[in-house]
């Protein structure tokens, strides 16, 4: 086995564990629904991870539109409680 093939069994056996550690954590936890602001922004993000080869600008500027929408969310959920 080379560098990368190592490199790459250990990032699987780490994300196991990391999926894996959220099942066990999140039995004891209420969920938490998710907001239509938080689901925009999930989305704009997403396409920016998709459009990454329509070029830097086209990506980044969805994911700042992305964490925009998540920030405003956030500051609305803080100012409801």
């Amino acid at each position: 086995m080379d560098a990368s093939q190592i490199y790459i069994l250990l990032a699987i056996i780490i994300l196991a564990i990391i999926v894996l550690l959220v099942f066990l954590i999140k039995k004891n936890k209420r969920e938490a629904k998710l907001t239509p602001l938080a689901a925009l922004a999930f989305a704009f993000v997403f396409a920016g991870v998709l459009f990454v080869g329509e070029g830097r600008v086209v990506s980044y500027s969805l994911m700042g539109i992305g964490v925009v929408i998540a920030i405003i969310d956030i500051i609305a959920k803080l100012k409801k409680k």
